[in-house]
């Protein structure tokens, strides 16, 4: 599917996307509030500062994917592939990204007030100055993650660790 078709079929009300690929796109800035992107395959994708609010991305492909100053709040991000994203200044303020593979994402100053971060990777990722006021934190790996300058008051954790309990991780998808 192309993006002119893709914007066309979202402008007239569809919002089921799943298992789409729209690697390398281009959609900054869009409006793309309640989407259904499980299973997509957005890696490499230019999605600053749109608007994934109450978005569907379980499952999909963000490797490498360019979320700074987006809108993920309340976003289904369960098991979603972030791997190397860069999620600078994003909200994903009651987002669920239980089993999502952050390591080595870029999440400066990202906004994770109230979020879930269950069984989710995060060694290697930049959460420099990174607000996660009462996010859940559970199982979560934040070897080598850097936490400088986060707002962690009342953080809510239980059994974080250096390494991960069994679940599914990403490997690569490769170039589409």
């Amino acid at each position: 599917m192309d993006i002119q078709q893709f914007l066309h079929e979202y402008n007239r009300g569809d919002r089921n996307f799943s298992g789409v690929r729209l690697h390398r796109v281009d959609l900054r800035g869009a409006a793309l509030s309640g989407i259904d992107l499980s299973g997509a395959d957005l890696s490499h994708a230019d999605l600053s500062g749109a608007d994934l609010s109450r978005a569907n991305l379980e499952r999909a492909n963000l490797t490498d994917a360019d979320l700074s100053g987006a809108d993920l709040s309340g976003a289904n991000l369960k098991h979603v592939n972030l791997i190397g994203a860069e999620m600078g200044r994003a909200s994903l303020v009651g987002a669920d990204l239980s089993y999502a593979d952050l390591r080595s994402a870029q999440l400066e100053q990202a906004d994770l007030r109230g979020a879930i971060l269950c069984d989710v990777a995060l060694s290697g990722a930049n959460m420099t100055h990174a607000n996660l006021i009462s996010a859940w934190v559970e199982n979560t790996d934040l070897e080598e993650a850097e936490l400088g300058g986060a707002n962690l008051n009342l953080l809510r954790h239980c059994g974080m660790s250096g390494s991960l309990a069994a679940s599914s991780r990403w490997i690569s998808w490769g170039i589409h």
